[in-house]
């Protein structure tokens, strides 16, 4: 089984999270909008993405930790990503 992993300035970051907090946290490169589709359903409630492992955290309901932050989960599958901001033929990230 092959990897095949596009890579370039039009193709999002192979791990990128929407928390301040996280080290993979990138406000430029959420500001143009990141498209993801997980087990082939483009889904708009990611937290956090890993393209080359295959998992994404999802929100687990409305669920908070002790420090206010809410509690995700870790689902495991297909993951592709690509930039919103380039329309309908833009470069799909996957593994």
């Amino acid at each position: 089984m092959s990897e095949e992993t596009v890579s370039g300035p039009d193709v999002p970051p192979d791990r990128i999270a929407i928390s301040p907090r996280s080290p993979f946290f990138d406000e430029e490169k959420l500001m143009r909008g990141i498209g993801i589709r997980f087990k082939g359903v483009v889904r708009t409630n990611i937290e956090e993405y890993c393209i080359s492992e295959g998992w994404v955290r999802v929100q687990a309901g409305k669920t908070m930790d002790r420090h206010g932050q809410p509690l995700t989960i870790k689902l495991n599958g297909p993951v592709e990503a690509w930039y919103e901001d380039l329309g309908e033929d833009a470069p799909v990230a996957k593994a």
